[in-house]
């Protein structure tokens, strides 16, 4: 099983702990949103995630779908056990619609127009205090034990409380909800799914594209001057005659071998169609293995992405 997620996102972390509970180890492919992988839209042209292909090719790209499927193969702790009646539906209806919706204008002003982010997060606490009042009595939503309702609803209550921890944890009238939330931030499973094998803080690279290692004052140049010009360390493509290159599974050696040493490296995300035509040639080195090299300078416009990179764990 393949599974498209993205560390942050409240719908991926929901998807994760449910994939967690279940006891289902798919192959993570942590993907950045802004430079999605062409496989991603070949699975799911909504190009969002979570998005699960099986091993016979079906796909989920819902969220609630993927966490019902999860636990449909095992629940231990019964988390379906009252999924699909009304108050569940409401719960969920009310956290993907409105609270989503304030969520996003209060934590992300600056993507809306005319959109002022202190009045959303006030209809975004108004949700909460609905939520507040079915946990004065119980510790989780349903009762006494967690349920697929409490994974669904908390990493959106995560990510609105991390846009003002201070300001959330400061409102006296949540205190039912308050505790909810931390026994959900404090909780072991969260923490597995934070971090490698379940979530990565590096993208998956796709070997449909090719990489390149910048120095940062390199990069910082190219991007005055309009073209990447540097072939490799210490080398200037005019020196070399081509720009060094990588496919996906190259990456690694290619850092340790030669950039290992420095504090950071930048990691090019270049699109091979983008690149001039005729220019790009597989060749052989050595050792014998193939490597892509680019006989003209790096148009900025084939990068994809420019970011720090971070040796495979």
């Amino acid at each position: 099983m393949i599974h498209y997620s993205f560390r942050r996102c409240p719908y991926a972390i929901r998807a994760r702990l449910a994939l967690l509970q279940a006891g289902l180890h798919p192959q993570l492919r942590e993907v950045d949103l802004k430079c999605k992988p062409p496989e991603l839209l070949s699975a799911s042209s909504k190009g969002t995630v979570p998005v699960m292909v099986s091993r016979d090719g079906f796909v989920i790209d819902e969220s609630l779908e993927l966490m019902r499927w999860a636990l449909g193969q095992r629940d231990p702790d019964g988390w379906l056990e009252s999924d699909g009646s009304p108050e569940v539906e409401a719960l969920l209806a009310q956290n993907d619609g409105p609270f989503k919706h304030h969520l996003d204008r209060f934590r992300y002003p600056d993507r809306y127009d005319n959109t002022n982010g202190a009045d959303h997060r006030e209809k975004a606490l108004e949700i909460l205090r609905q939520w507040n009042q079915r946990l004065e009595h119980y510790p989780w939503l349903l009762g006494s034990r967690p349920s697929l309702v409490d994974m669904a609803l908390l990493p959106f209550v995560r990510q609105f409380r991390h846009s003002d921890p201070e300001g959330f944890d400061a409102e006296l009238d949540l205190q039912p909800l308050q505790r909810w939330v931390q026994r959900f931030l404090s909780s072991q499973a969260l923490s597995v799914v934070m971090e490698w094998p379940w979530a990565s803080r590096q993208r998956w690279n796709s070997p449909s594209w090719l990489y390149h290692l910048a120095l940062t004052d390199e990069w910082q140049q190219a991007k005055r001057q309009g073209s990447y010009e540097r072939s490799t360390r210490g080398r200037s493509l005019q020196e070399e005659g081509f720009i060094h290159l990588s496919s996906a599974h190259q990456l690694d050696a290619t850092y340790k071998r030669f950039y290992s040493d420095l504090g950071q490296v930048v990691l090019l995300t270049i699109d091979p169609n983008q690149l001039p035509v005729n220019q790009l040639k597989h060749e052989p080195i050595p050792s014998g293995e193939t490597f892509p090299h680019l006989y003209a300078p790096l148009p900025l416009t084939a990068v994809l992405a420019a970011d720090r990179y971070r040796s495979a764990p």
